[in-house]
């Protein structure tokens, strides 16, 4: 059985891997475009109450982001402190 092309293959996936940051923020939260979901409640674009709804998903998403960071970093910390359990 010949390896090397899963070999090249594993390897391609980890080039490729590292074109994605861990800390790149999502540009939509749910799936949804920021702009169309503040368009689809009505809002003008330029409004105050639009740029309002913009702000509030802003907050919201980076809201998500801080807590997916501190949840990976509470079980980093339990793995180092409770090396006996899995």
């Amino acid at each position: 059985m010949n390896s090397k092309p899963f070999v090249a293959i594993v390897f391609a996936g980890l080039v490729l891997s590292a074109c994605s940051p861990r800390y790149q923020t999502p540009t939509a939260m749910g799936g949804d475009d920021d702009d169309a979901v503040c368009q689809s409640r009505g809002l003008a674009v330029g409004s105050p109450e639009y740029v309002a709804c913009r702000k509030d998903r802003d907050v919201q998403r980076n809201a998500a982001v801080a807590r997916s960071d501190r949840r990976q970093r509470d079980l980093g910390e339990y793995m180092l402190n409770h090396p006996d359990r899995p």
